[in-house]
C-alpha cells in the first residue's frame, strides 16, 4: 500500500468540502477535514500536514489570518480556494505567504494539478536536488522514494511508519546538514510540541533498528549529540 501525502482541507461548505475530499481520496490522498478556523488551527499544529487547502471565508476566523499564523511558525505548502476573485485578494493571499490560489469554481483535474505543483515545490524548495529532480534521495544501500513514501535498504522495504518515514524524508532533504531536535519537533509535531524530544528519540532508534547494520554505529543517519540528526550526504 503506497502512502500518501496527508492533506488538510479547511472549508466550510459542506458541499465544497465533499467534493474536494472525494477528489483526493481517489487519488489515494490521506485527507482530514476541518469547518471551522478554530479546527483548522488545532488541526495544523497536532495533525502537521504535508499541505493544506484553505477557504478563505470560514465563519469564525478569517483565513488570511490562518495563513498568517501558519507562515510564523512552518512552510507546509497552502493552496488558497475562494471566491473571492479580485486581484488584490489573490495578491494579499500570495504576499502573506500562500503558495497558490485557485478560484471557485474550479474542476477536480485543476485542482489535482495545483496539488501535485506544490508538494513537488516543497521538494526543489530544500536544496536538494535529486529530491527535487527524480523524486528520490539515495546514500549507499538506501533509497528514500518521497513518491511511494517509503525507504528501501538494499532493494527491500524498511516498511518505516508513517511517522519514522517523515523524519527520514525531512533528514533527506536536507543531506548533510544538521537538523535540531527542536527544528525537526515544529516541523513534523507543530509548534505545540514543546522541548521534550522523547518521541523523536524513541522513533530515532526505532528507524535505526530498520535502516542500519549496526544501529550502535550508523552510516545513514548521525546524532550532534545535544543538538539533533544528520542525513549522511552522498558523494
Amino acid at each position: 500500500m503506497v502512502i500518501r501525502e496527508k492533506i488538510l482541507v479547511i472549508e466550510d461548505e459542506k458541499s465544497i468540502s465533499r467534493l474536494i475530499c472525494s477528489v483526493l481520496r481517489k487519488q489515494e490522498y490521506e485527507v482530514i477535514q476541518a469547518w471551522s478556523g478554530k479546527e483548522a488551527i488545532m488541526l495544523l499544529s497536532s495533525a502537521c500536514p504535508d499541505l493544506v487547502i484553505l477557504d478563505l471565508g470560514l465563519p469564525d476566523i478569517d483565513g488570511m489570518e490562518i495563513l498568517r499564523e501558519l507562515r510564523s511558525w512552518s512552510g507546509m505548502p497552502v493552496i488558497v480556494v475562494s471566491a473571492r476573485a479580485h486581484e488584490q485578494d489573490k495578491v494579499d493571499a500570495l504576499d502573506a505567504g500562500a503558495d497558490d490560489y485557485l478560484t471557485k469554481p474550479f474542476g477536480a483535474g485543476e485542482l489535482l494539478a495545483r496539488v501535485r505543483t506544490a508538494i513537488r515545490h516543497t521538494r526543489t524548495a530544500s536544496g536538494n536536488s535529486e529530491v527535487a529532480r527524480q523524486g528520490t534521495y539515495t546514500v549507499g544501500d538506501l533509497v528514500i522514494d518521497y513518491d511511494k513514501h517509503q525507504v528501501l535498504v538494499n532493494g527491500e522495504n524498511a516498511k518505516l511508519t508513517l511517522s519514522e518515514f517523515r523524519i527520514v524524508a525531512l533528514l533527506g532533504k536536507h543531506a548533510g546538514k544538521v537538523l535540531t531536535y527542536d527544528y525537526i519537533m515544529r516541523e513534523l509535531w507543530g509548534p505545540g510540541a514543546g522541548k521534550n524530544n522523547q518521541i523523536l528519540r524513541v522513533n530515532m532508534a526505532n528507524i535505526r533498528r530498520k535502516i542500519e547494520i549496526n544501529p550502535a554505529e550508523p552510516k545513514h543517519i548521525f546524532t550532534e549529540v545535544g543538538v539533533g540528526y544528520r542525513m549522511a550526504e552522498n558523494e
